[in-house]
């Protein structure tokens, strides 16, 4: 049954204006940003679909792509991705903000987490820091899939730092599996950039992998 052929009080926006957006469920706030059905499904019925499928916290990782095969329209998937990028915009506000200066590991974990809690396969980033621990700009994906030394690789790195003129960088990856313990390789990597990093007076001040929690070489004292 389609949304306007339901009774008015039952219909989503009604129950909306009169009790209150937390009166909906998940399927009926996903269905007013849908707005439409398509494929003899309502917008509830589509929204139903999904989120039996993918629920919110899977349905965050997937792609316009993706979200346009499950939806079967490329503006319903744009709106849906909008969505989405404004609650990760909305977590880190909440979670202390955008803020430049790096001053805990919980910062970066905060500066990350939403970004990198859905993705499939492990993102390597370096943060360029300046002589207060500011952000110079944007961090710099160095790498997607299994981190590996050739992956990453110390002239990747350290080149971005000299042209930004970095006086420290923060190395942060994620771990798909939710797991954040550091595996032999990401380890040894770290000792290899660390050690790059002290014979061009660049400091790696930490490496952050994030998973469910987070995980610290500096609050772990291996720095």
């Amino acid at each position: 049954m389609k949304i306007k052929d339901m009774p008015f009080f039952t219909q989503p926006y009604h129950r909306l204006k009169k009790n209150g957006v937390s009166s909906l469920s998940d399927a009926e706030l996903l269905a007013i940003i849908i707005s439409s059905g398509s494929r003899g499904e309502s917008a509830v019925d589509t929204a139903n679909r999904i989120l039996k499928k993918y629920n919110f916290n899977k349905l965050s990782g997937l792609n316009l792509t993706e979200l346009k095969k499950e939806l079967g329209n490329e503006v319903k998937a744009l709106r849906v991705l909008s969505l989405l990028e404004i609650n990760k915009r909305n977590n880190k506000l909440q979670r202390g903000g955008f803020g430049n200066t790096i001053e805990t590991a919980q910062d970066i974990f905060n500066l990350f987490v939403d970004e990198l809690k859905d993705k499939k396969k492990e993102h390597f980033y370096a943060l360029y820091l300046d002589t207060k621990n500011r952000i110079i700009e944007r961090p710099e994906l160095i790498s997607t899939g299994t981190l590996n030394a050739s992956l990453v690789h110390p002239r990747e790195i350290f080149k971005e730092a000299v042209k930004k003129s970095a006086n420290a960088i923060i190395l942060v990856h994620n771990h798909p599996s939710g797991d954040c313990e550091p595996s032999d390789e990401d380890l040894q990597i770290t000792e290899k950039l660390v050690s790059v990093g002290n014979l061009l007076g660049i400091k790696v001040l930490d490496h952050i992998i994030i998973g469910e929690k987070y995980w610290s070489w500096k609050e772990n004292n291996q720095f």
